[in-house]
């Protein structure tokens, strides 16, 4: 399978959805669009997924590869293609389709248990990692996947074509540590934001049940015949 991996900033990669794909010999390109990467390069997957970002789906001015992004996407969801989103990219899906993304009530930043809605891919309620500011409404047609105390829509599926996730079930401890770093800034007391300290004491443990969620739903979701 051939995969193209949107990527927003450097310090946000593709992270363990790379090893996914490594480990089931599927080709993964990063697509750098930060860096003016042409996007016509999308048409070549099969797979498309899109990463997360410190930046909103409604910052067009100050990323004016923003729009085209946009287009990019329609574009592939409306040729047949597979397309997975992580936090910016759930919520660029998500703006895609029609839906408002909008503030979240409050910031959700750290580990934050994540319950399952649907049955689809988990049954009981997993750890996850979380870094967002915002939320996404439910596009039309899309099934309720998971929530969360802070933020009720954790996940959403639209057939076998669309999947999206708040939350950042790709990262890696050195992923974690890197936002800690580059994004201190969003480290604001709330009831739902924690301190860089707790973000780093999070046990392998954790992520290796992340990780084992992360390849089950890809592996399921890839598997799944499209229309």
């Amino acid at each position: 399978m051939q995969i193209v991996c949107l990527q927003h900033v450097p310090f946000e990669g593709p992270a363990a959805v790379a090893d996914w794909a490594a480990s089931r010999g599927h080709a993964l390109r990063p697509l750098r669009l930060f860096d003016g990467e042409p996007l016509y390069r999308i048409e070549q997957a099969e797979l498309l997924v899109i990463m997360g970002g410190p930046m909103s789906v409604h910052d067009e001015t100050e990323h004016p590869w923003l729009p085209f992004e946009k287009q990019a996407i329609r574009a592939a969801i409306e040729n047949g293609k597979q397309v997975v989103g992580f936090c910016l990219g759930a919520q660029l899906i998500a703006s895609v389709l029609g839906a408002r993304v909008t503030p979240n009530p409050q910031p959700e930043i750290g580990w934050f248990p994540v319950q399952p809605v649907s049955t689809r891919y988990f049954d009981t309620p997993l750890s996850m990692l979380h870094w967002h500011g915002e939320t996404f409404a439910l596009p039309d047609g899309a099934e309720w996947l998971a929530s969360s105390t802070a933020c009720p829509h954790q996940g959403f599926q639209i057939g076998t074509q669309v999947l999206g996730w708040q939350c950042h079930p790709e990262v890696h401890p050195s992923d974690a540590e890197s936002w800690v770093i580059e994004s201190a800034a969003d480290l604001v007391a709330g009831p739902y934001v924690q301190d860089a300290g707790r973000i780093r004491a999070e046990p392998a443990s954790t992520y290796a049940q992340m990780h084992a969620f992360l390849f089950h739903m890809l592996d399921q979701f890839t598997t799944q015949q499209t229309p």
